[in-house]
């Protein structure tokens, strides 16, 4: 079966990918008149008209080149990243004008990719619209030996179809329908055989000048760092601000009012036992109730069951308190590193709450795994859908918290359900502890 697939697969990329490279050929028409617009711009530098419209006729070449990563992404194996670099902050006034336009005229990618606009209508022909012209070649002999037979040899003026000559003083149309139909059939096989591989070649080129330089590389990834350092930034703040309030509001007043009531209680032990013996009741019950806060507020921290057997067991404990029928699947042979595990949990916790609060679900299967370096988590309700990550619902939150360590959040919610989240974050398991014999 598995083979049969692959074959099928391997017949379905031959088929398509003539087509794909005649589409690509025919984007060429756009991607010239970008190029002769860029480079027309670009003569115009030397005046404050051409430092205007410099921004916008590279933005606009950018746009057009990003069709082509788009395409190329999803038609071949490549995976090209943007290698923009970052520009600086909006600024009002002519001094905006002129840092926006250093920082695209110093990036390197904007004279990679008028490199691309420039060239590609010419490299497109010899790679992934090859495969498309041949088959289009071919289809003109076959056309031509079914209606116009006795053309061969004399249409426009020559005596040649391809390579093969034909003589014009032979009176045997039947040769040269024979040579018109080998031809035919050869340019058009031919063009399905090498689709796949014009198509590779094509990936490679556009890899080649699209993709992210060293130095991009390293920008995209600075700033990378620096927006997540800044969003783990403000959410330890927040999270502090939270702690402080819950304890403020919580425990800490608690405990002033029992301070006060044992006050109360000292003065009463000889005036009125009886009312000190109540005091003393509800001091002890006071006492209870910040006790449980403190808990809560240290659960909300860090569980302990988190600390004690790991990110599986304490979704696991998540799932039995839950309200909704939660279903949870654990195959994670060892345990992530500590800030990992926190950061997962918590992100499973505020799915969970979302779900029960926004999906109307009755059901939830939570799957976690560690695959290819990666723990994975997913999340699926049976809701009604329609989630999003700018609704409102935390999903943005709990988004900027895995990213913190490069991790990634999918979702999936069409109107009606369900709804699936996936997590991925990447990270190292330590050995799992044996339990004693």
């Amino acid at each position: 079966m598995n083979g049969r697939l692959a074959r099928q697969s391997r017949y379905r990329r031959h088929l398509l990918a003539p087509a794909r490279g005649l589409r690509l050929w025919l984007l060429a028409i756009p991607t010239i008149l970008v190029a002769g617009w860029f480079i027309t711009v670009v003569s115009m530098i030397t005046g404050f008209l051409g430092v205007l419209l410099f921004p916008s006729a590279t933005l606009l070449m950018r746009r057009q080149v990003d069709r082509y990563r788009d395409l190329i992404n999803r038609w071949t194996e490549e995976n090209i990243e943007r290698p923009y670099l970052p520009e600086p902050p909006r600024e009002h006034g002519v001094q905006g004008i002129i840092k926006r336009f250093v920082a695209l005229l110093t990036d390197p990618a904007t004279w990679r990719d008028y490199l691309w606009v420039a060239a590609d209508p010419v490299v497109v022909l010899f790679t992934a619209a090859l495969p498309g012209l041949l088959i289009l070649y071919g289809v003109w002999g076959f056309l031509l030996a079914a209606f116009a037979g006795g053309m061969i040899g004399h249409y426009g003026g020559s005596d040649w179809y391809a390579w093969v000559h034909v003589d014009p003083g032979y009176d045997r149309d039947a040769e040269r329908l024979v040579s018109t139909l080998v031809i035919a059939t050869a340019c058009v096989l031919a063009g399905f055989l090498i689709g796949p591989r014009m198509m590779a070649v094509y990936g490679r080129w556009g890899r080649l000048v699209l993709g992210p330089t060293e130095k991009s590389r390293l920008a995209l990834r600075v700033r990378h760092l620096s927006e997540t350092r800044s969003e783990a930034v403000d959410a330890s703040a927040a999270e502090l601000r939270r702690i402080e309030r819950d304890l403020h509001d919580g425990a800490q007043a608690r405990l002033v009012a029992m301070g006060m009531t044992l006050g109360a209680i000292e003065h009463l032990l000889d005036k009125d036992p009886a009312k000190a013996r109540l005091l003393l009741a509800q001091t002890r019950e006071s006492s209870a109730t910040a006790l449980h806060e403190l808990r809560d507020l240290v659960r909300g921290i860090h569980p302990p069951v988190l600390a004690d057997r790991g990110v599986g067991d304490a979704v696991k404990a998540l799932a039995l308190d839950h309200p909704l029928n939660v279903e949870v699947n654990v195959e994670v042979p060892g345990r992530p590193e500590p800030p990992v595990e926190s950061a997962a949990y918590f992100a499973v916790s505020e799915i969970l709450t979302n779900a029960a609060k926004h999906s109307g679900a009755r059901r939830v299967w939570i799957d976690m795994r560690h695959e290819a370096g990666m723990l994975r988590v997913t999340v699926t309700d049976d809701g009604r859908g329609g989630a999003s990550l700018d609704a409102g619902t935390g999903l943005r939150g709990i988004e900027r918290r895995i990213g913190t360590f490069d991790g990634v959040l999918a979702l999936n919610s069409p109107v009606g359900g369900p709804t699936i989240v996936t997590l991925e974050l990447p990270c190292a398991l330590s050995s799992p502890k044996t339990s004693p014999s």
